[in-house]
């Protein structure tokens, strides 16, 4: 009997003392989760700074975005005005450069009236022919040039060409500025004989000859070469003017 009663208070100990060590580690283990519950706080705090951190950085980010994209629209529209300027001064540049090239024309135009006026009252219906010209003209190839000189042994540039015209009944002016002016103007390209041709301006011309067709002209050239024939190719003249 006492060996089981002695049995049973020993088990009933033992299962006590178990029991109350179980309840020591359950009571001790709310301790110890109790304990890190600061490290994980600070945890949660950092990674809250590194997010307000991290906002600040993007805030900036977009903030220097609109600065540069309201620089570069700003640069834009600096070059849009700068170029439509541009174009506008371009513009005003042709519309004078035209209105200048009109006025160039008018003036051209009213001095080629004037000039055909001119010659209308000043050189009178040639009573000859434009053969009877030519041939007059290279029957005083070779003869001499002489400044002043009106033939017939000798020739300046002007004195051979009245006294040429003068043989078929027209009447030039003595100098070759007078002669570059009488007449109708016509183009270098289109030439035909009897023509006078001249070197310089109209009306300040320095020299002049009388075309006698197949691209040639005959003239009172200077004292080495006298009055010869001459190719048009040779020494272009600057203009002509027809008085038959």
């Amino acid at each position: 009997m006492r060996a089981g009663v002695t049995g049973g208070v020993l088990g009933t100990l033992a299962m006590t003392a178990g029991s109350a060590s179980a309840v020591g580690e359950e009571v001790a283990r709310p301790a110890a989760t109790t304990a890190q519950l600061p490290v994980i706080t600070g945890d949660v705090a950092n990674a809250g700074e590194r997010t307000a951190a991290s906002l600040e950085m993007s805030a900036a980010r977009f903030e220097l975005a609109a600065a540069q994209q309201a620089a570069a629209e700003k640069a834009a529209e600096h070059a849009a005005e700068k170029a439509e300027k541009k174009k506008h001064a371009e513009a005003e540049e042709r519309r004078r450069a035209e209105r200048a090239r009109a006025a160039a024309a008018e003036d051209a135009r009213e001095r080629a009236s004037r000039t055909s006026e001119r010659a209308t009252l000043d050189v009178p219906a040639a009573s000859g022919s434009v053969g009877e010209l030519v041939s007059f003209l290279r029957g005083q190839v070779g003869k001499s040039y002489v400044m002043g000189a009106s033939g017939p042994g000798a020739y300046d540039c002007s004195g051979l060409v009245q006294t040429a015209f003068r043989q078929i009944g027209v009447s030039l002016p003595r100098v070759s500025q007078s002669q570059s002016t009488a007449g109708t103007p016509v183009s270098v390209g289109a030439l035909q004989p009897g023509d006078v041709l001249y070197w310089g301006g109209a009306g300040s011309a320095y020299h002049v000859a009388v075309y006698v067709g197949g691209g040639q002209y005959i003239d009172a050239a200077n004292p080495g070469k006298g009055v010869v024939v001459q190719n048009v190719s040779d020494w272009p003249p600057d203009g002509a003017t027809r008085v038959l």
